[in-house]
C-alpha cells in the first residue's frame, strides 16, 4: 500500500502546515504535490481561529487535483468548524437578525469573517461536498472522537450520504442538531473509551481508527495527566485503538506535527520546524 500520512486540524495556521508538510518531503517550496502514490489524509477544521482559513481551503483542494495527476490521493474529510461556517452563510439571508444563532455560534468559536468575504462558489460547494467519514487500509478516518456518527448510518457510505444530505437542506433545526452533537468529544478517553472505540471500529470497519478535533494538550489534561510539550506528539490511547491527531498548530507558536500511519500504528512523526522530527 502508498504510504498513508494525517493531518489534523489546521484551523487557518496556513504558513504553517505547509512548511510541515514541505519537511516531511510531500510538497516543495511552491507548496506543489511531490508524494506520488501517496494518500495524504485531512482531518477537517482547515479554517476557523487562525489567519488564513481560507488559503488553507484553496490549498488542500489544489493539492487533491495535483496528488490525483501524480497517482496519489488526498482525502479532506469534514469538521465540524465547516459545519458551523456552512449553517452561519446558508441561513444569513432568510435569518438576517441570527435568531437561529448560527453566525453568533460560529465568530464565537473563532470564525473569521475575512475568510467568509473572501469565499467564492466553488469554495462553499468543495466544503459542502467533504465526507464525514473514510477507510484507508485498516485505519477508520474521521474528524471528532464521538460516536455521534451512527446516528446517520450503520455503514461509510451510509452515513456520508445521510451527512450530505444534510448539508443541502434548509431546515436550521436539522443543522443546529448537527452542529450541536458535532461538537462532542472524549468518547474513546473516558471510561468505557476503548469499549466504545471497538465497537465503532466493528460497525464501520477497521482497526483502528484516528481523529483530530481535541487538542493533545486537552486530551493529555482532562483525561491522561501528561504535559505536552514543544510541538507536541499524536497520542495513541484507548487500547492503541485510537490515535489523536490534533496538534493545536493554531494555538500555539511551536505547536505542529503531522504523522505516517501504517498497519500497526504511528510510523513516523514531522514536527513544525521549531521542533526535531520524531521517528
Amino acid at each position: 500500500m502508498p504510504d498513508l500520512w494525517v493531518v489534523g486540524d489546521i484551523h487557518g495556521a496556513y504558513e504553517k502546515v505547509r512548511a510541515i508538510l514541505l519537511r516531511a518531503g510531500l510538497i516543495d517550496f511552491d507548496g506543489a504535490w511531490t508524494a506520488g502514490d501517496t494518500h495524504l489524509v485531512f482531518l477537517g477544521d482547515y479554517m476557523d481561529r487562525g489567519p488564513d482559513g481560507l488559503g488553507v481551503v484553496r490549498f488542500v483542494r489544489n493539492l487533491e487535483i495535483q496528488a490525483q495527476l501524480a497517482g496519489g490521493q488526498v482525502t479532506a474529510l469534514l469538521g465540524n468548524h465547516e459545519v458551523m461556517f456552512l449553517a452561519a452563510q446558508r441561513f444569513k439571508r432568510t435569518d438576517p437578525d441570527d435568531q437561529y444563532g448560527f453566525h453568533d455560534y460560529w465568530i464565537s468559536n473563532g470564525g473569521q469573517p475575512r475568510d467568509a468575504a473572501r469565499m467564492e462558489a466553488g469554495d462553499h460547494a468543495w466544503l459542502s461536498e467533504r465526507p464525514a467519514l473514510a477507510r484507508a487500509g485498516n485505519w477508520l478516518l474521521m474528524h471528532a472522537d464521538t460516536r455521534m456518527y451512527t446516528r446517520f448510518g450503520n455503514t461509510i457510505e451510509n452515513i456520508n450520504a445521510s451527512i450530505s444530505a444534510l448539508l443541502q437542506t434548509n431546515e436550521p433545526e436539522a443543522w443546529g442538531s448537527f452542529a450541536n452533537a458535532f461538537a462532542d468529544r472524549f468518547a474513546f478517553s473516558v471510561s468505557g473509551g476503548e469499549k466504545s472505540a471497538w465497537q465503532l471500529l466493528r460497525t464501520l470497519g477497521g482497526d483502528r481508527l484516528v481523529h483530530g478535533h481535541t487538542p493533545v494538550y486537552i486530551l493529555l489534561d482532562e483525561n491522561m495527566h501528561g504535559p505536552t510539550i514543544g510541538p507536541g506528539a499524536p497520542i495513541p490511547y484507548a487500547g492503541r485503538l485510537c490515535v489523536a491527531m490534533d496538534s493545536g498548530m493554531a494555538y500555539r507558536d511551536d505547536a505542529g506535527f503531522i504523522a505516517r500511519l501504517d498497519s500497526t500504528g504511528i510510523a513516523e512523526v514531522v514536527t513544525f520546524p521549531s521542533g526535531a522530527p520524531l521517528h
